[in-house]
């Protein structure tokens, strides 16, 4: 099988890919940069094409997707609490001000 043969991945493999795909590319990753990061991220998950045959089943390892959210988050984390609350001070009157 040549490398790049994507016939032993599932549908469901395929529409994963795909939709990771259109995800970078909204994102403003090139294509073809797009499409390795794609599959690379449902090789991680679901360890490379399913294979047919009885018992052969591997579970799903999720932690590739979820990394994504969680790195958001990191920023206002690393920032201590008092700037935190501070900024939601002014967040908080902001709003007030423009009647929201």
């Amino acid at each position: 099988m040549p490398r790049g043969d994507k016939s032993k991945y599932t549908d469901k493999q395929k529409r994963k890919a795909e939709h990771i795909e259109e995800s970078y590319e909204e994102r403003g990753v090139p294509e073809k940069e797009a499409e390795r990061r794609a599959w690379a991220t449902v090789n991680k998950s679901s360890g490379g094409g399913k294979k047919s045959g009885s018992g052969r089943g591997k579970e799903e390892n999720k932690a590739p997707a979820r990394k994504g959210g969680r790195k958001g988050g990191k920023a206002a984390a690393s920032r201590p609490a008092a700037k935190r609350s501070a900024s939601a001070r002014k967040a908080a009157a902001t709003r007030k001000r423009h009647g929201k």
